[in-house]
C-alpha cells in the first residue's frame, strides 16, 4: 500500500512542477506587462521647431515687355533670345521718316521765331532811341511838342510788348522742336537694368508702336523671387530674415538657400495660404525663372508647447485622451492632438508641464485603476 502512494507520488511530482512553473511564468509576465503599460513620464512644455516641404515657383526679380514709344519701323534688331545685357546698352533701332520731316518743320520754326524775335528788338532800340532824342529836345522850351513825347514813350512800350511776345514764341519754338527730337531719341530701345533677353518678338522691318507686340522681353535672373504659399497654421512662426534651404528638380543633389524677405501679410482666401517671398542670389546662373523648388519651410511655435509621447495618446471612436496619474490613480484627460516633433505630439487639453501620463497609454487601463 505505501509502495503504492510512493510510486503515484513519484509520477504526480513532475506534473505538479511544471504547473508550478507554469504559474510563476505566468505571473511574472502580468508584473511586465503592468510596469511597461503604467511607466509614467512627464509632460513637457517647450517651443517646437520642424520643417515642412512647401512647393514654390522662381521669378525673375525684375522683368520688363520693351515696346516702342512711338510708331516706326524696326532697322536693326541687335539682341536675341539668351544675350546678357547690360544697362543702357543698345537693343534695337528704330526708323520713323514723317517724325524727321517733323523735325525739320520744327526748326524752321524755331528759326522763323528768332528772326521775328531779332526784328522786334530792333525796332524796340529804334524806338527808345527816338524817345530818348525826344526827351533831351523837350528840355528847351517850345522845341518839341508835349504830344510827340507821349506819342514816343507809348511806342516804346509797344515795341517792349512786341519784343517780349516774340521772345515767348521763339521759347516755344524751340520746346516743340526739342520735343520733337526728345521723341526721336525713343527710337533707340536701350536696356534698363542688367539682364537676360528671354524673348525676342520682332524682326527688322516689323511696325513697332506703343500698340503693336514687344520688341523683346529682359528678365533679371542674377536675382531672383522665391515665392511660396505657406499654410495659415504654419505663418505664425515666420521669422523676417531667416535663411531657407530648397532643392530644385534639375540638381537634386544641391542645397540652395534663401533668405525671406517679402511676406504678403494677407492670406488667399481658396488656398488659406500666405505667398512669402524669398531673395534668392543666383551667382551661377543654375537656376531659372519658372522652375518648382522644394522649399524646406521651417517651422516655428512663437511660445511653447505642451508635448507628450505619440504611443501616450489614446484615440478611440468616441473620444482622444491620455491618461494621467493623480494621487496614484489613473485620470483619463480629453486632448486634442497638434503637429509631431519626433517621437512627441503637441496636445492640448486640461493639462500642465509636469503631470506624469502613461507612456503607453491604453484603453485598458480604466479610469481609477490604482497605477504605481
Amino acid at each position: 500500500m505505501g509502495s503504492d502512494r510512493e510510486s503515484q507520488f513519484t509520477a504526480e511530482a513532475p506534473r505538479r512542477r511544471g504547473s508550478v512553473l507554469f504559474s510563476l511564468c505566468l505571473c511574472v509576465s502580468a508584473v511586465n506587462l503592468f510596469s511597461q503599460s503604467t511607466n509614467l513620464v512627464p509632460v513637457i512644455s517647450r517651443p517646437i521647431s520642424r520643417t515642412v516641404e512647401l512647393p514654390g515657383e522662381f521669378f525673375p526679380f525684375l522683368q520688363v515687355s520693351l515696346r516702342a514709344k512711338i510708331p516706326g519701323y524696326v532697322e536693326r534688331i541687335l539682341v536675341d533670345r539668351g544675350s546678357a545685357v547690360k544697362e543702357g546698352e543698345l537693343l534695337a533701332v528704330l526708323v520713323a521718316p514723317e517724325l524727321d520731316a517733323q523735325i525739320a518743320e520744327a526748326e524752321s520754326k524755331v528759326q522763323a521765331a528768332e528772326a521775328e524775335r531779332l526784328q522786334s528788338e530792333a525796332q524796340l532800340s529804334a524806338a527808345q532811341s527816338t524817345y530818348e532824342r525826344l526827351k533831351r529836345a523837350s528840355q528847351t522850351p517850345g522845341a518839341v511838342a508835349g504830344n510827340d513825347l507821349v506819342v514816343a514813350e507809348k511806342q516804346v512800350e509797344a515795341a517792349q510788348a512786341l519784343a517780349h511776345a516774340r521772345q515767348q514764341s521763339s521759347q516755344a519754338a524751340r520746346a516743340q522742336a526739342q520735343a520733337q527730337k526728345d521723341l526721336a531719341r525713343y527710337l533707340r530701345i536701350t536696356a534698363p537694368f542688367d539682364g537676360v533677353v528671354t524673348e525676342r518678338l520682332a524682326h527688322p522691318g516689323a511696325l513697332a508702336g506703343p500698340a503693336a507686340d514687344p520688341l523683346v522681353v529682359i528678365q533679371q535672373v542674377s536675382h531672383l523671387r522665391l515665392v511660396v504659399a505657406v499654410p495659415e497654421e504654419d505663418v505664425g512662426g515666420l521669422v523676417h530674415g531667416a535663411q531657407v534651404a530648397f532643392h530644385v528638380p534639375a540638381f537634386p543633389g544641391r542645397i540652395y538657400t534663401g533668405t525671406v524677405a517679402r511676406p504678403a501679410r494677407a492670406l488667399d482666401p481658396q488656398t488659406r495660404t500666405m505667398p512669402v517671398e524669398l531673395d534668392v542670389i543666383n551667382r551661377d546662373g543654375s537656376l531659372a525663372p519658372g522652375m518648382y523648388p522644394t522649399v524646406k519651410w521651417p517651422v516655428r511655435t512663437p511660445h511653447a508647447v505642451l508635448l507628450v509621447p505619440k504611443t501616450a495618446v489614446v484615440t478611440t471612436t468616441e473620444r482622444t485622451f491620455v491618461i494621467r496619474s493623480r494621487n496614484g490613480r489613473a485620470e483619463w484627460v480629453d486632448v486634442r492632438k497638434g503637429v509631431a516633433d519626433g517621437d512627441l505630439v503637441e496636445v492640448f487639453g486640461d493639462l500642465r508641464a509636469g503631470d506624469l501620463v502613461v507612456r503607453r497609454a491604453s484603453d485598458e487601463i480604466r479610469e481609477g485603476t490604482a497605477i504605481r
